[in-house]
């Protein structure tokens, strides 16, 4: 017995040696594979797929907040509680300033996140066109975006003149009312040759050029006017060199501009894509491009700051082979560089990750307005997969570590599942989606029964305690502390009110993941 018992033992020794050693090798072989990564590109999504419901449902809910947020006379409302307002914007100007979108929970049209909204709604029509039309919301988008197109144009009378503003923002914050039921005076706000406005030019004409491209096979009347005017405000902005924020000192505590560099840039990339002129492209690459657009510094793409979107945009040109330069090649590369410095930023596993995130893991850089940052990262972290997929280019490296289109599909999947209730709060930050969403968002026409008269002090219904008589549907809130919590009281504005420029960038988001489709390899 005392033989075969050490027998035994000697064998399982063994057994237990070969089963570790087998381990090693298999982490070793786990580890080299990660490093080196030299798989096969994945097929080329072909049409639109399979849908993905809770995506779909998604989508259909946040496309309607640019109808709570219409401004104007409204055409085919579906929204009960919303009516006509601010008809008489730009009369005192003799122009029509009714249409646009108010920018959040107030009555304000700001220029310069009302055009960020359109470009951004415009690319995602052009890359995800499809995948909106596979749930029938591609005219939908298209309709949002024509009524923001509609008030850039009529806001650019002149060559050289901008109207940037409609409403007086220290009145308009003192008042809580309907948007209906406005009578205070909207005063007007310019940019011209004296009282430069770079920033909000340049992206006006990055609006209507991208937007050119929307409308080109639908309305080439339209498409020709709005390219005819984003060339004229590009020059307008690149010849006339100054930031609004100094010609007009009061939008710095509202819509600061940090700088008018890479609005240049992100307008002069989409007015490429627009008319095929060389010299956009080189204005981005071989004339500007080393000193505007950081390259090699990863950024965050916001209303402010458009480098990572425009890092992205052009990273697109050079996956697909366009025709350029050496020199225009050279600076291509250095954006699809940066652009991949930033996707490698965001993978939570990648040696160069941000440690900017939520305890529940969601990207999260500033308390106000805190889903701002990880659905525009999420959006570009798509268009980059699937800019990879339809290229067929296999992997990109962080630090010697290789990933994949599906590595970035699934990180962004992590954050709109958090952003629709996976999270600690078990709550759908995105309003009307879902069993749990906010009730008091920070918004004056939802906040105010229909049928109520209130004049300008309706504060009675900020303060209330109750939640809203009327549904925002469609808004995505503010979002959470970095500690995963949410208050939802509409006092607590920070947290609870939404805008529609993050209303267009979740669009994006979200048609990139309702189904797998390729995206074109051009916009023309």
């Amino acid at each position: 017995m005392g033989a075969v018992s050490r027998c035994s033992k000697g064998w399982v020794g063994w057994l237990i040696v070969l089963v570790v050693a087998a381990l090693v090798v298999t982490a070793v072989v786990i580890t080299v594979t990660k490093k080196s990564h030299k798989s096969e590109p994945a097929p080329v999504p072909g049409p639109p797929g399979a849908i993905t419901t809770k995506y779909a449902d998604a989508l259909s809910v946040a496309m309607q907040f640019f109808d709570v947020q219409k401004s104007g006379k409204l055409v085919n409302n579906k929204i009960s509680w919303r009516g006509d307002s601010a008809l008489k914007d730009g009369s005192q100007a003799k122009i029509d300033l009714s249409k646009g979108m108010y920018d959040a929970g107030d009555h304000m049209k700001f220029g310069l996140p009302m055009a960020f909204t359109a470009t951004v709604l415009s690319w995602s029509i052009l890359e995800y066109g499809d995948q909106m039309a596979a749930i029938k919301q591609q005219d939908h988008a298209r309709d949002a975006l024509r009524w923001i197109t509609d008030f850039l144009v009529a806001a650019h009378p002149k060559d050289n003149v901008l109207y940037i503003q409609v409403g007086d923002p220290d009145i308009d914050h003192k008042c809580w009312e309907r948007p209906e039921a406005m009578t205070e005076e909207r005063p007007l706000v310019q940019v011209n040759t004296t009282s430069p406005g770079t920033e909000v030019a340049a992206e006006t004409a990055a609006a209507l050029a991208s937007a050119s491209l929307v409308f080109k096979t639908v309305d080439s009347t339209y498409s020709d006017l709005l390219l005819q005017h984003a060339k004229q405000l590009f020059t307008f902005a690149d010849t006339y060199r100054g930031s609004y924020s100094i010609s007009v000192p009061k939008v710095q505590q509202y819509y600061n501009s940090t700088s008018y560099k890479d609005e240049l840039l992100w307008a002069a990339s989409w007015l490429y894509h627009a008319t095929g002129d060389q010299s956009y492209l080189s204005y981005v690459t071989v004339e500007n491009g080393r000193g505007f657009a950081d390259w090699g510094r990863p950024t965050w793409f916001s209303w402010d700051d458009k480098r990572a979107g425009t890092q992205v945009l052009l990273s697109r040109l050079h996956l697909f082979s366009s025709k350029a330069s050496n020199a225009e090649n050279a600076g291509l590369r250095m954006y699809r560089k940066t652009a991949e410095a930033i996707m490698c930023g965001l993978l939570p596993d990648s040696p160069t990750a941000t440690s900017s995130r939520s305890d529940g893991g969601l990207i999260w850089i500033d308390q106000w307005n805190s889903m701002q940052h990880p659905v525009a990262a999420s959006f570009l972290a798509v268009l980059y997969s699937d800019y990879m997929l339809s290229s067929r280019t296999a992997s990109f490296s962080c630090n010697g570590n290789s990933y994949t289109p599906s590595d970035l599909r699934n990180f962004a999947i992590s954050q709109i599942d958090y952003i629709l209730g996976n999270n600690p709060m078990k709550l759908s930050y995105l309003v009307g989606y879902g069993s749990n969403y906010p009730q008091q968002v920070h918004h004056r026409g939802a906040s105010i029964p229909a049928d109520a008269k209130t004049g300008c002090d309706g504060l009675q219904w900020l303060t209330s305690s109750k939640p809203n008589p009327n549904v925002a549907m469609g808004a995505l809130v503010g979002g959470p502390f970095k500690n995963d919590s949410y208050i939802d009281s509409r006092n607590n504005s920070m947290q609870t009110e939404a805008s529609t420029y993050n209303s267009a960038v979740l669009v994006g988001l979200l048609s990139g993941l309702v189904t797998t489709s390729s995206v074109p390899a051009s916009f023309t």
